[in-house]
């Protein structure tokens, strides 16, 4: 559990951040050569911090202190930023931007902001929810497509992407988003057995890919069953697992 000192600290990161438009990687389809907006009027919720996932888990990192802490300094700070951020306008475009870019932060965005959906309170929940609607029926048309996960330790990595989800379902009771995260999961990773965990880190992971899918299996599992199929996963631990890696240069994203 954090302190209220270090949630303040937590706190003030994320809102210094969540404003500052530049610079930012901008991940965006370009329809024609018209079409070369600024990140702001891209996304007006969601274009701080370097990039949109960014912004998503950094509105979530500040809901949940929030939450968690009533007395935190930057209390009122949050409220504000909350009510210029997360507006009914600034979301329905954040959702409209979805409508000829289907892909855009999959899987890895779409989590994020599930999880964010999961923690905001009223009235800016309600507000989010246009975006929320659009993210769900994402998951429901891209994974019957998905023939094979994505075990990658970045971005894109099919667990991680499908943990949240179905935290989110399973929390709002949407029957047919949870059914069909346990049974890609189980196509995906039933039968798996050995995971290269020894492998791990690879050159710009920040995940680790066994470790993700392991988090989404014990969802999903039957503890008795969930304890079989871990040891056969992982029937050793190796020490790097329990190792931080080593970050050689912090300005370097891949690094």
């Amino acid at each position: 559990m954090l302190a209220l000192a270090q949630a303040s600290q937590f706190a003030n990161l994320a809102l210094a951040c969540l404003s500052r438009e530049l610079p930012h990687k901008l991940d965006h389809l370009l329809i024609d050569a018209a079409d070369v907006p600024s990140p702001r009027v891209l996304h007006p919720a969601f274009y701080g911090c370097f990039d949109w996932h960014s912004a998503v888990h950094g509105h979530w990192m500040l809901a949940r202190l929030l939450r968690q802490f009533p007395e935190l300094p930057e209390a009122a700070a949050i409220v504000a930023w909350f009510d210029v951020s997360l507006t009914a306008p600034n979301l329905t475009a954040e959702a409209d931007y979805f409508a000829n870019r289907r892909s855009f932060e999959r899987t890895y965005g779409w989590a994020w902001l599930l999880q964010l959906a999961r923690e905001l309170p009223d009235p800016w929940r309600a507000n989010l929810q246009p975006l929320t609607d659009v993210i769900v029926q994402c998951y429901l048309d891209f994974l019957p497509k998905q023939t094979y996960p994505i075990r990658a330790g970045t971005h894109a990595n099919t667990a991680f992407g499908l943990t949240f989800a179905l935290d989110y379902a399973r929390d709002v009771g949407h029957r047919e988003l949870a059914e069909l995260i346990e049974n890609r999961a189980r196509t995906y990773y039933a039968a798996d057995v050995d995971g290269p965990a020894v492998w791990e880190p690879s050159g710009d992971d920040f995940l680790s890919p066994c470790l993700c899918e392991a988090d989404l299996m014990r969802r999903v599992l039957a503890p008795s069953r969930f304890a079989a199929w871990l040891h056969a996963f992982l029937p050793r631990l190796p020490v790097n697992l329990a190792e931080p890696a080593i970050v050689s240069d912090r300005s370097d994203g891949k690094l």
